[in-house]
């Protein structure tokens, strides 16, 4: 799927929400239970950010957040969202696939469900995101697993698309895993993401000398 399509596809789902917020303006739980990993001044990356929850959850731990988006009405909510709540972040229309990435410059990158990468464009994101995390910073990911298709709350259709703790492990293999987990849990993330579903966890670093 090419910028266009990406950008009409998600450009629909935003305006279909009408004010509402589609995955809610409450950050993604895993993130917040990371709240101990960010601190004042870390410089962070939120890619495909969406409406903004989880960037201006970022802003208010003290960071200074850059969010990438492709869809201009999700941006234009989280813009709402960030103002609203009293933060600054920089909100990056982009499409990621065609994005000129910062290399080490980010003390943390974050990917909430990403997950409209497929098997050919996976390798090139992730190599992206990492080179984006200066050395030592960590990679935050979840996602849904293959079982998600059973639950069908949310996510791809498309199993390709969905994580494996040994894919993980794959992509990882030269970075510090401080957290690897794989577990059903209840969503509760506004009308896209609502109800049990199959989830897994990532807390990578990038070492020292690298």
């Amino acid at each position: 799927m090419n910028f266009s399509d990406y950008e009409s596809f998600w450009t629909q789902r935003y305006r279909d929400a009408g004010d509402a917020y589609l995955f809610g303006t409450a950050p993604n739980r895993f993130l917040a239970s990371q709240a101990a990993r960010f601190g004042a001044d870390m410089r962070v990356l939120s890619v495909a950010d969406g409406e903004g929850r989880n960037a201006v959850w970022l802003a208010e731990q003290g960071c200074k957040v850059t969010a990438t988006e492709i869809s201009d009405v999700a941006l234009a909510k989280a813009g709402h969202l960030a103002r609203a709540r009293h933060v600054d972040v920089e909100f990056v229309r982009a499409d990621i696939f065609d994005w000129p990435w910062p290399e080490a410059a980010f003390d943390a990158v974050v990917g909430i469900f990403i997950q409209f990468a497929g098997p050919a464009e996976q390798p090139r994101l992730f190599s992206d995101m990492k080179a984006a995390v200066k050395p030592g910073g960590l990679l935050l990911l979840q996602g849904y697993t293959p079982k998600q298709l059973e639950y069908r709350t949310g996510g791809p259709s498309s199993v390709e698309n969905l994580y494996t703790r040994e894919m993980l492990l794959e992509w990882f293999d030269d970075w510090d895993i401080h957290h690897l987990r794989e577990h059903d849990d209840a969503l509760a993330e506004g009308s896209a993401h609502n109800g049990w579903s199959a989830l897994i966890d990532l807390v990578a670093q990038r070492p020292t000398g690298k």
